[in-house]
C-alpha cells in the first residue's frame, strides 16, 4: 500500500534528522570563525548547504511537508538565486514526483464516495492521475452529464476528479507538528523568516481542506461571483462527496509553466488577472483565495485566469475591511500622523508606545511603491530588497518593525497578500496595480 499513514515512520524520520544536519553546519562555521574566514562567506556556505539539505528531504516527501512546501514556494522570489536554485527544483519534485495512489485504492475511495455504481457516472475514467497534490491526486474522466446535449442525448463533459488520499489528514498534522521544530533552519536560510505563524494557520485550515464539499460550496460561490466574467474563469462544480470533488476540466497554460518560459507580455497580463482576482474577490464573492500557489492557476487560450483550486479560503462576508484602503491613501499623501492614528486603531500600533511617524512613513514608502505610480513592475529584485531591509537587525526599519504588531483579524490576508506579491515578482509583472486598487479596495481614494 502507498497510502500516506504507512510512509509516517519514514517521513518522520526523514524530518527528525535535519535539525542535526544543521547542527553540524553550524559547529562547522563557528571553526571556520575561529581560522579567520570572513563571516559572510561562512554565512552563505552554511545557508546553501542547509538550503540544499532541507529541499531535498521536502522534495521526498508528501502530505503536510508538500503543503508546507508549496506555501513557502511563493516566497522564493526573495530567496538569493544561489539557494532559491534548489529551492525550485525540490518544489519541482514535490509536484512532479509524488507516488501516485494504486487504481485499486482509487477506485476503493470512489465507491465509498460516490456509491458502487460509480463506474455508471462516467463514460470513460483515466486511472493514471493527471496531477498530485498534498492531500490528493486529480483524475481525468469524461462525465456522464444527466442534462441533454443538442442531439437529445447525454452531454459528455470532460472533468477533474479529485480523490484524497486515505490518512490524509493524520498524516498533515504529523508533518507539521515535525517542521515546526525547524524554524532555526529556515532562518539560517532568510534571516527574518518567521515560519511558526505560517505553520499554525496551516494546520488552522487543514480541517476545511479536507471537506471537498465546503471546497465545493466556496467554488461555487466563486462560480456565481466570476460567470461571465472576461478575465476569470472558475469551473462548474458537477459533484461533490467529502473525499472526492469532481469539476470542468481547464485546459490552460500552468502559471508556473508562464513564470519558467512566458513572454513579457504573457507574464505582465497573468499579473494583472491574479491582481484583479486577489482584490476583488472579497468585494464580489465575500470570499479571499487564500492559497496564491502558482499551480492553482492557468492562463486560458481566450486569455482568462483559470482557478481551479478552492481548498483554502477565507470568509470575508464584509469584503477587505476598510482601513486597509484608508491608511494605505493616507501613506501615499504623506499624511505621517493620520497613519500612525490609523494604525493605532486597528491595533498595529501599541494604543501607549510612542513612535515616530516619520519613522512609520519611511517604513511603508517602499512597500507602498507598486501603487504609487500608474504602473509598476515587480521584480525579485525588488523583493529582495525588501526582505534585506527588513530582516537586518542594524537596520533602522528592522528597529521600527519591532514597534509593529500584526493583528490577528489582519493574519490570513496579511500571509496571502504578501503570497500574491511573492507570485508577481516571479513573473516580474508590469500592470497598473494603483488603478485595481482604486477600483476595488474600499477606502483607497484616487491618488492624486
Amino acid at each position: 500500500m502507498t497510502d500516506i499513514p504507512r510512509r509516517a515512520v519514514s517521513r518522520t524520520a526523514k524530518l527528525a534528522a535535519l535539525p542535526l544536519g544543521f547542527a553540524g553546519r553550524t559547529v562547522l562555521g563557528m571553526g571556520k570563525r575561529v581560522t579567520g574566514l570572513a563571516s559572510d562567506v561562512i554565512s552563505a556556505e552554511i545557508q546553501q548547504r542547509t538550503a540544499e539539505q532541507l529541499f531535498s528531504v521536502l522534495g521526498q516527501l508528501k502530505g503536510g511537508a508538500m503543503k508546507f512546501g508549496q506555501a513557502l514556494s511563493v516566497f522564493e522570489a526573495a530567496l538569493p538565486d544561489e539557494i532559491a536554485a534548489p529551492y525550485r527544483q525540490a518544489l519541482t519534485k514535490l509536484q512532479e514526483a509524488a507516488p501516485p495512489l494504486p487504481a485499486a485504492t482509487v477506485h476503493k475511495v470512489l465507491a465509498e464516495q460516490l456509491g458502487p455504481d460509480w463506474r455508471d457516472r462516467f463514460v470513460e475514467f483515466n486511472d493514471t492521475p493527471a496531477a498530485a497534490a498534498s492531500i490528493g491526486q486529480v483524475h481525468r474522466a469524461v462525465w456522464r452529464d444527466p442534462g441533454y446535449g443538442p442531439n437529445g442525448g447525454p452531454r459528455h463533459r470532460d472533468v477533474a476528479v479529485k480523490i484524497q488520499y486515505p490518512g490524509a489528514g493524520d498524516a498533515l498534522l504529523a508533518d507539521l507538528k515535525q517542521l515546526s521544530r525547524l524554524g532555526g533552519m529556515f532562518r539560517a536560510i532568510q534571516p527574518g523568516l518567521d515560519v511558526k505563524p505560517l505553520l499554525v494557520e496551516l494546520r488552522e485550515r487543514i480541517t476545511e481542506e479536507l471537506d471537498y464539499e465546503l471546497e465545493a460550496e466556496s467554488q461555487r460561490a466563486f462560480a456565481a461571483a466570476y460567470a461571465d466574467d472576461p478575465d476569470i474563469y472558475i469551473p462548474e462544480v458537477l459533484d461533490a462527496a467529502p473525499r472526492v470533488l469532481i469539476t470542468e476540466w481547464v485546459e490552460g497554460t500552468p502559471l508556473s509553466q508562464i513564470i519558467r518560459e512566458g513572454t513579457e507580455e504573457q507574464r505582465d497580463e497573468a499579473g494583472r488577472l491574479m491582481a484583479e482576482l486577489h482584490l476583488s474577490a472579497p468585494m464580489r464573492a465575500g470570499l479571499l483565495h487564500a492559497d496564491p500557489h502558482p499551480g492553482n492557476f492557468r492562463l486560458l487560450p481566450d486569455g482568462r485566469l483559470g482557478v481551479i483550486d478552492f481548498g483554502a479560503v477565507a470568509r470575508m462576508p464584509e469584503g477587505t475591511p476598510e482601513p486597509i484602503g484608508r491608511i494605505a491613501a493616507l501613506a501615499l499623501r504623506d499624511d505621517a500622523d493620520a497613519v500612525v492614528a490609523g494604525l493605532r486603531d486597528e491595533g498595529f500600533v501599541s494604543p501607549t508606545e510612542p513612535i515616530d511617524a516619520e519613522g512609520v512613513l519611511d517604513f511603508l514608502r517602499p512597500m507602498l511603491e507598486p501603487i504609487a505610480a500608474d504602473e509598476f513592475r515587480f521584480t525579485r529584485a525588488w523583493l529582495r530588497a525588501q526582505a534585506a531591509r527588513l530582516a537586518s537587525p542594524r537596520s533602522p526599519t528592522y528597529q521600527l518593525s519591532r514597534q509593529l504588531n500584526l493583528p490577528p483579524s489582519y493574519l490570513m490576508i496579511h500571509r496571502v497578500t504578501l503570497g500574491s506579491i511573492g507570485v508577481l515578482c516571479q513573473l516580474e509583472a508590469k500592470a497598473p496595480y494603483r488603478a485595481i486598487l482604486e477600483r476595488w479596495l474600499p477606502g483607497f481614494a484616487p491618488v492624486s
